[in-house]
């Protein structure tokens, strides 16, 4: 079984604001184009215009239709590796495929020793391990290891694909082992949280909760005839009382 480090030097990870995600499928169309060609690459893609679309995709977009206090809405919830402090992942792996590093935190798989084996994938509670048909062996989100520490990438683009493609800025990459670092500190200030804590594996990425939304304003009253009054001079009363009962 693959050994954990002892500890990491830094906890690179996601911080994802719930409250500005729109579900646009940014994130997961840049993270299938990049990763394609990148680490642990080709991403097996069949059909995906056909009936039985299928492939490996190591970033999704999951929404959801919920209501609270009266108010309805939809929530977008991306979902992709944890990179989690105590893996299990990783533990069960029988050969050493499924590694954290020590110098970041980053968990990875090497597909030159994976056997295919898919016992990462029933450890993992998150969903986060993908199988690919075409080469038999497990995949994986890799927080773009072989872009974030790419130095003839201007500095603007040593992110994650996911994270330089967000046109809402919800997604936030950085160290969250430091607690000065900007992404410690959004989840400091908005109380953000990990996913499923009581399996013990200590998620790195972090989701920043929806803000509390304010309750709609009344409807406004219908206009009420005058009976001395033209019908202008009963309009002008209606808007008069509706903009009145809004300050």
């Amino acid at each position: 079984m693959t050994c954990l480090p002892q500890s990491t030097d830094k906890k690179l990870g996601l911080v994802i604001d719930l409250d500005i995600c729109v579900g646009c499928q940014a994130c997961a169309t840049s993270c299938k184009e990049w990763n394609t060609g990148g680490y642990s690459a080709p991403l097996s893609d069949h059909d995906p215009y056909g009936a039985d679309p299928s492939g490996v995709w190591l970033n999704r977009v999951h929404s959801y239709e919920y209501e609270r206090d009266g108010a309805a809405g939809t929530l977008h919830f991306p979902r992709s590796c944890l990179h989690c402090e105590e893996p299990d992942c990783v533990t069960v792996c029988p050969t050493g495929a499924s590694y954290k590093r020590a110098e970041d935190g980053i968990v990875l798989v090497n597909p030159d020793t994976c056997i295919g084996c898919k016992l990462c994938s029933w450890a993992c509670p998150y969903g986060a391990r993908e199988y690919d048909h075409d080469h038999g062996v497990m995949k994986k989100c890799t927080l773009c290891v072989d872009r974030i520490y790419n130095e003839t990438l201007e500095e603007e683009d040593r992110v994650p694909a996911c994270v330089r493609a967000c046109p809402t800025g919800a997604r936030a990459f950085g160290d969250l082992g430091n607690p000065a670092s900007d992404v410690s500190r959004s989840v400091e200030e908005r109380k953000g949280f990990s996913l499923l804590e009581e399996f013990g594996m200590k998620p790195v990425n972090r989701y920043l909760p929806p803000r509390q939304r304010p309750a709609p304003p009344p409807e406004p009253a219908e206009p009420v005839a005058v009976a001395d009054g033209s019908a202008l001079e009963t309009l002008f009363a209606w808007v008069d009382r509706t903009l009145s009962s809004r300050r």
